[in-house]
């Protein structure tokens, strides 16, 4: 197994009174990406952060902002998102009723674009829009909350997407999102993911800089 997978902690988790000193945490870390849960209150029960935070995270981030967009509508933030400092931008298939379009106009914006799948949701509803994404982000828990209980079934739809991907999509990257460990990372990236998302996992550690280089290291 190589470990050319990447590894996006997860802000949610961090000290939110201590912000500034968890990114740079990432920054001095083996992770890849810095990934950003947006919470609206209303496609999802709770409320995380918006603009002015991202904005701020920006200012201090040596990597790519992964900004995962858990938000009824979407398209009205995109723009805004792009200028507080995203680099990629995921939007729940859920929430999208033109799915094509919204992928394109992040597209549009430079940045990658990502769709997410909650654990309901079947991979197969992608079938006509995988060549067109960067990102695929499968939901292992219910979206709303950090520390939730893994949902097994995650293994079976990384192999569904991974299979779906063969050929027309090959550098797709297939992102899981929650209760994500050393338990069972190894697992994940031998189905297909190449994007481990970590967050209580990693800012529970005592010891975050070597929690993020063994998932690295898998």
């Amino acid at each position: 197994m190589t470990n050319n997978h990447l590894i996006a902690p997860s802000i949610l988790a961090a000290d939110f009174a201590n912000l500034q000193r968890d990114i740079e945490m990432i920054n001095n870390s083996e992770a890849d990406w810095i990934h950003v849960d947006i919470m609206d209150g209303h496609f999802v029960p709770n409320i995380s952060f918006g603009l002015p935070v991202v904005k701020a995270v920006k200012q201090h981030a040596k990597k790519p902002l992964d900004v995962h967009l858990m938000i009824s509508d979407p398209d009205s933030y995109l723009q805004a998102f792009k200028d507080a400092g995203a680099d990629h931008m995921t939007v729940h298939y859920e929430t999208c009723t033109h799915l094509h379009r919204t992928i394109h106009a992040i597209k549009d914006l430079g940045c990658k674009a990502g769709v997410a799948l909650n654990p309901h949701t079947p991979v197969a509803l992608l079938d006509d829009i995988i060549e067109d994404v960067d990102i695929v982000l499968i939901m292992s828990v219910n979206p709303g909350f950090g520390g939730q209980q893994f949902i097994n079934n995650t293994y079976k739809k990384i192999r569904e997407l991974s299979n779906m991907a063969d050929g027309r999509n090959p550098n797709l990257y297939i992102e899981i999102d929650g209760g994500v460990s050393l338990q069972n990372a190894a697992m994940l990236i031998e189905a297909g993911a190449n994007v481990l998302v970590a967050g209580n996992f990693v800012f529970s550690a005592k010891d975050q800089l070597g929690t993020i280089k063994a998932l690295k290291e898998i």
